[in-house]
Formats: C-alpha cells, sequence, structure tokens
C-alpha cells in the first residue's frame, strides 16, 4: 500500500500546548509530520475546533553541541477525535491539521523528524 501523507510521521512524544478562549491544555504528542500532530487530551476537543499551539523541539547545538529547544507558535484545526478507555482512565485522542504554520517552523519540524527518520534507517542497514 502507498503512502499517501505528504510528510512522513514519526512516533515521538514531544511536549506540545493546546489552547483557546476555553481550555488550555498541556501534553504531549503520540506522533507527529511537518502538517499535525496525534496527542492524547484529558477531554473531549469538537472537530473543527482552532487551535493555537505551541511545540517545543529538542536539538543539540552543531556548534557546542550543546541541547537547545526550539519553540514553535502556530495555528491548528481538530480533525479527528477518539474516545479511549485506558486502564480505568478515559482518556480522548485528536488528530490535529497545522493549518497556519511558518514555512521556516515546518522546517525545523521536518529536520528534527528527518534526523529520527535516517537514524532508524541506519540502524537497519
Amino acid at each position: 500500500m502507498e503512502e499517501k501523507r505528504r510528510y512522513p510521521r514519526l512516533t515521538r512524544n514531544l511536549p506540545i500546548k493546546l489552547y483557546d478562549s476555553e481550555f488550555d491544555i498541556v501534553t504531549e504528542t503520540k506522533n507527529i509530520s511537518g502538517n499535525g500532530a496525534y496527542c492524547a487530551v484529558d477531554r473531549p476537543i469538537p472537530v473543527m475546533t482552532k487551535l493555537n499551539i505551541v511545540l517545543l523541539i529538542p536539538f543539540k547545538s552543531r556548534r557546542n553541541k550543546e541541547k537547545i529547544v526550539k519553540k514553535i507558535n502556530c495555528e491548528g484545526v481538530v480533525v479527528r477525535g477518539k474516545y479511549i478507555r485506558d486502564n480505568g482512565r478515559h482518556s480522548y485522542y485528536v488528530g490535529i491539521y497545522f493549518n497556519d504554520i511558518k514555512e521556516k517552523d515546518r522546517k525545523i519540524l521536518l529536520s528534527y523528524i528527518d534526523s529520527f527518520l535516517k537514524s532508524t534507517n541506519n540502524n537497519l542497514s
């Protein structure tokens, strides 16, 4: 089956903040791509809800190999929601499409994703 996604998806837990005028949720991604993210939240968020998003992307500085965090601010829309009952806890998962992300920020995100995908492919060879 051929992959139809525009950008590769990486299963990775990254800190993410989702907020609007009604709520403020800090959680982690379950997976992420250049177009969106999938994450667990503590309440249902209706499909088509517009969100403000802050992503924290860890990197190693090229100069001194020091760890740095790049902060990406963007906007997204909930495109999918799912209720999960997990070990007695009630969780909600949402798929978010990044509908307003600066291209320089998307490149930072894609660089992060690519670095993990390349290391995974190198380990398989």
